[in-house]
């Protein structure tokens, strides 16, 4: 609904994870949703009140007890990540060197890059797209983001057949999809 009302995919609004992690942890507060992995205070402000006003209705109506534990967020390894990966992709290194540094995968890199950029931290990653993506080839899929309803990159792929984007541009196209119009 909020992302029907903003005009944005609903990914752009929340990720998944972010919303399964609200299914689980029942975050009845703004202090609590920002304790959500992938939810910054910027989007708490901007769209948490209907999502805590669901969840608050929802906790009392069903009578559930909320866990003790309401610890979520990064641990110390991954805000480490977090700061190298952000450090990096200022400098412009090569998203290969990132990823063998922290001795990661490419596909675990964008993973933590989408993490970063959900919570409202922006990257500019346009020296790695422009290496992988021409510029009309980033134009057909930011408008494949703008009026798709789903975030699943397969379904992208299976779209977006006919030219033959493979899973890295489609993911490193959406992280800065999400940095334009997410953050």
């Amino acid at each position: 609904k909020v992302a029907h009302e903003k005009k944005l995919p609903p990914f752009v609004i929340f990720l998944e994870s972010s919303l399964e992690d609200m299914a689980t942890m029942y975050p009845t507060t703004m202090a609590e949703l920002e304790k959500i992995s992938g939810v910054s205070k910027g989007k708490s402000l901007r769209y948490g009140k209907p999502f805590l006003d669901m969840i608050v209705a929802y906790v009392e109506a069903n009578d559930i007890v909320k866990p003790d534990d309401f610890v979520m967020k990064s641990v110390a390894n991954r805000k480490n990540n977090k700061i190298f990966i952000i450090q990096n992709v200022d400098k412009k290194i090569p998203l290969e060197t990132i990823a063998k540094t922290k001795d990661l995968k490419i596909e675990e890199l964008l993973e933590e890059m989408e993490t970063i950029v959900a919570s409202g931290t922006k990257l500019n990653l346009d020296y790695a797209i422009n290496e992988m993506v021409d510029e009309y080839d980033q134009e057909e899929i930011i408008d494949y983001f703008k009026s798709c309803e789903t975030s699943s990159l397969q379904v992208a792929q299976e779209e977006l057949v006919e030219s033959g984007f493979n899973w890295e541009q489609l993911k490193l196209m959406r992280i800065k999809f999400l940095c334009v119009y997410g953050n």
